[in-house]
């Protein structure tokens, strides 16, 4: 709201300051710096409603180190997130654009499915929750407005790499200084289902080529594909962020790093000369996102102070499956979701490990009539904790191998 007030007075009355808000990178600056201020000095007046509600998380007794001090805390913390990132992104970010709406919608929706899942577990008394097919189901419903929009509407456009260009769309012109420069004419803006393929260079996937199907049929056959896909990515990162939340500042932590790349990778591909410079896709109107990413990063950061060990406060499924969420949507709106098993490896490892143990264990109590397990206990996380390793040094540890991670993500932008 007021980057739209800042604008207008800049061009009506030409305000003297208002047009800082004109940039992007002031704004997420200052995305940021409200998002960390609401975290911090909201957040311990958010924890003290909890605790006066006597909203506190239910602790099985599982053996592990310190569990049992754990009872009590309060749990629903991600209203502390949500409010963090929705504050900053309606005071600075354009509403008229389709990506920043689109997060919007994602952080609300998953908000509430969170929301009403610890809702049943704290208030009905019912550890489970709420019933996994509907969690499952809001999330597929997600999938399905985003893979949609993206699908028909005309904002959502992308551009070839200026560098794939033949010799004939570039030329050179002098001005009257005599200096000559290359101008450079990108493809004209499209809509298509193309995205990144790490470490390749001038390769990239267009989900419309694995339908073996010409004409308008293929097309749409190609765009139903991709809301498929945007299904499956948006679940499994939602329910990986989930799973991933187990230990104090584990899922914030991990969060905020993905967050930092994924706002970097907006940046660069809303930006045409960044585009070009790198060979990436173009995608008008995405730089936009990196004031929500800023938001993002420093709710994340401000929900830290609390969360981290030993935790005053629990996100709970209200800001777990929105985290998740969101930076699926994000990666799947800047084309870049292949990255996403190198950007969230912790998020792909835990879910692996839980997995793997399942499945492992229905099948030897199937093959010997006794279940094994592959790991102590599962996520991963928890293996480490029966393994005897302090807390803190495990989501230390977590925590650095998701920064190699997130260097080895910007690093496939010159690695290809």
């Amino acid at each position: 709201m007021i980057y739209h007030i800042a604008e207008y007075l800049d061009r009506t009355i030409d305000l003297p300051g208002a047009g800082m808000f004109n940039y992007i990178s002031f704004r997420s600056a200052m995305a940021i710096v409200f998002s960390l201020l609401i975290g911090m000095v909201f957040g311990k007046h958010i924890i003290r409603l909890l605790q006066r509600r006597q909203i506190g998380e239910e602790i099985r007794n599982l053996g592990l180190e310190g569990q049992l001090q754990k009872r009590g805390t309060p749990t629903m913390g991600g209203l502390i997130i949500l409010a963090a990132i929705l504050v900053p992104v309606l005071l600075f970010a354009d509403l008229t654009n389709v990506y920043v709406l689109l997060m919007l919608a994602t952080t609300v929706w998953l908000g509430l499915l969170g929301f009403l899942d610890d809702y049943i577990k704290v208030f009905r008394k019912r550890k489970e929750g709420l019933n996994g097919r509907f969690k499952i189901l809001g999330q597929v419903s997600l999938g399905i407005v985003v893979g949609t929009t993206m699908w028909v509407s005309p904002q959502i456009v992308s551009r070839e790499p200026a560098t794939r260009l033949s010799v004939e769309a570039e030329r050179v012109v002098t001005n009257d200084l005599g200096n000559q420069s290359k101008v450079v004419y990108l493809t004209p803006a499209e809509k298509s289902t193309t995205t990144t393929i790490p470490f390749f260079k001038n390769r990239e996937l267009n989900y419309r080529d694995l339908v073996p199907v010409d004409g308008a049929v293929g097309d749409t056959l190609g765009w139903l594909l991709y809301v498929l896909i945007a299904v499956c990515i948006i679940t499994a990162v939602s329910n990986g962020a989930n799973l991933t939340d187990g230990l104090d500042g584990l899922a914030a932590g991990v969060s905020a790093a993905i967050g930092v790349v994924l706002g970097i990778l907006a940046y660069l591909s809303g930006n045409v000369i960044y585009s070009e410079y790198l060979s990436i896709m173009n995608i008008p109107g995405s730089g936009e996102l990196l004031v929500f990413a800023g938001a993002f990063v420093g709710a994340l950061l401000g929900f830290l102070w609390y969360n981290s060990y030993p935790a005053q406060v629990f996100m709970g499924d209200t800001g777990s499956l929105a985290v998740g969420g969101i930076i699926a949507v994000f990666a799947l709106l800047i084309r870049k979701e292949l990255l996403l098993p190198i950007l969230c490896g912790v998020f792909l490892v835990e879910s692996l490990s839980v997995i793997g143990q399942v499945c492992w264990f229905k099948y030897t109590r199937w093959r010997f009539g006794e279940g094994r397990r592959i790991f102590l206990m599962a996520p991963l996380h928890h293996h480490y904790q029966k393994k005897g390793y302090f807390e803190v040094k495990i989501v230390t540890r977590f925590w650095i191998v998701q920064l190699l991670l997130a260097a080895i993500t910007l690093m496939t932008l010159k690695i290809r």
